[in-house]
């Protein structure tokens, strides 16, 4: 090679020396091309997501595997290696197909409020609140507790198995209550076979949603979790109607059949998409409470589950103790809460997409917040001593019950978007079902403290309303930890 810089002829190549470098003969590697990203995606007409995500054209040979922590879903949607069909037939048929397992799962959770003011006034009239409380927690901490096991048992295995076993566990719990007489018959059957039921639907139906839909994400899981508010409108009607005409046993098993349809539903529909990782475990991995922002978000789902069964369980049981409205109609808030519920399932799903799921979640927490103070509070601590105290009272409750249900609905179907956003798809389940495993320990202790409240001050309702206000309160603080851990205090910024 020449060093003359205007041209050279052929001749004898004479290698320059330098005494400082040790050049190891040329047989011995080899030095590919190396074109920087842009020039090499131009020499293609339209590149695709694929030349994107390799960074290379295939041409210019392998390329390693990038790997980098997770990134916001929402700033950056190739962030994942995999592309999200975000609908099309199969995807929307795995929306149904968790609407109507949530319809069975979280309907039979919603209508808890119904069961515990049958029980305490029927079968098991001599337990005292905090008593049969532990019923429904217990029921409500299994649901969510096993997740553990189930979401990596989802991210490696798929849904098909754990929808399978779920829906003959919730199906006979409802065929089984019927028979039910004693206490811990309650506890077995309705507690321990109902939770473990609804954990089994429960986990994959949400996950599921994950492998088909990113930028619609919110709106899709939205959409399905509108199943369970419909089921918490429907059940308690029903029951309402059945209680009286046909008894608690065949009551409750017309409810079982009514289940069996809709887990065949979801069973039939709900499927995953991704191939599970090699070599992927299925032990939970706590490590990831490392990210901050995770592990603010797990503590705000906490104090909002601790709040959130609070009126879901007792408000039927508040609204005959005012001595304001009668039994039928207090049956009937339990209904009332959940219209409001189906539309906060779905609507602040949508806007999620939007305007950003942690501030969406910030918005119906703060809504929360706001309508139990200034319109529970008040309904607990009036007394109905004249007609004009007994319309005031009636009005707080019901206004109350339906802007609590819309601002709450969104507690269940946005928790699943602002969680899926802090990973990779491939890890959703997981990291789903490590946060509900610490919120389930919430869902335990939540009823039966506020039960205890309730025995301690002789019933004063207005005790479990200010329990009930500090969770929100602690959980509104925790989700706005959890955003500005990721993008500071913008207000503006979408998130």
């Amino acid at each position: 090679m020449s060093h003359n810089y205007h041209g050279s002829t052929p001749g004898q190549v004479i290698e320059p020396h330098f005494s400082d470098v040790t050049i190891p003969p040329a047989e011995d590697y080899t030095i590919p091309p190396i074109y920087p990203l842009e020039q090499a995606l131009a020499e293609k007409e339209c590149p695709t997501p694929k030349d994107i995500e390799d960074g290379l054209p295939s041409t210019l040979g392998p390329v390693k595997e990038h790997t980098s922590a997770p990134a916001d879903s929402e700033s950056n949607p190739l962030s994942d290696e995999e592309t999200y069909p975000e609908g099309g037939l199969t995807g929307w048929l795995v929306v149904l197909g968790s609407f109507s397992g949530m319809l069975a799962a979280f309907g039979m959770m919603n209508t808890i409020g119904v069961f515990q003011a049958y029980l305490s006034t029927h079968q098991l009239k001599d337990y005292d609140e905090s008593t049969i409380g532990w019923i429904f927690s217990i029921y409500v901490f299994l649901s969510f507790f096993c997740g553990v096991q189930i979401g990596p048992i989802f991210d490696a295995k798929g849904p098909k198995l754990l929808i399978l076993v779920g829906s003959i566990l919730l199906c006979a719990s409802m065929f089984l209550l019927g028979f039910c007489t004693q206490y811990y018959q309650f506890v077995l059957v309705f507690g321990v076979l109902g939770g473990l039921g609804t954990s089994f639907i429960f986990t994959p139906a949400v996950s599921a949603i994950g492998h088909f839909f990113l930028a619609k994400r919110g709106n899709a899981t939205g959409l399905a979790a509108t199943g369970g508010s419909v089921g918490g409108v429907i059940f308690p009607l029903m029951l309402q109607r059945l209680f009286p005409r046909l008894g608690f046993a065949w009551s409750t098993r017309i409810l079982g059949f009514i289940f069996i349809f809709l887990c065949v539903v979801a069973q039939f529909l709900i499927r995953s998409r991704l191939p599970p990782r090699p070599g992927q475990s299925v032990m939970p991995d706590f490590r990831i409470f490392r990210d901050k922002s995770f592990a603010f978000s797990t503590a705000g789902v906490f104090f909002m589950e601790w709040g959130l069964f609070i009126p879901i369980t007792y408000l039927t049981s508040f609204a005959m103790a005012t001595g304001a409205i009668d039994a039928t109609f207090s049956y009937q808030l339990v209904a009332i809460m959940n219209v409001g519920s189906c539309i906060g399932r779905w609507a602040p799903g949508y806007i999620a997409d939007k305007l950003g799921r942690f501030n969406s979640m910030i918005a119906t927490l703060v809504l929360c917040t706001a309508t139990t103070v200034t319109l529970w509070l008040p309904a607990s601590i009036l007394e109905p001593t004249s007609p004009s105290s007994v319309i005031t009272i009636k009005a707080l409750t019901i206004t109350y019950t339906l802007i609590f249900g819309f601002a709450s609905g969104s507690n269940i179907s946005l928790t699943p978007v602002c969680v899926g956003q802090l990973c990779d798809t491939h890890q959703y389940g997981r990291y789903y079902a490590t946060c509900y495993t610490i919120v389930s320990f919430g869902t335990l202790t939540g009823i039966p403290i506020a039960g205890a409240l309730l025995r301690t001050t002789g019933g004063r309702f207005w005790v479990i309303v200010v329990w009930t206000e500090l969770c929100y309160v602690f959980a509104l603080a925790s989700f706005i930890f959890a955003r500005t851990c990721r993008v500071g205090l913008k207000l503006g910024v979408k998130y």
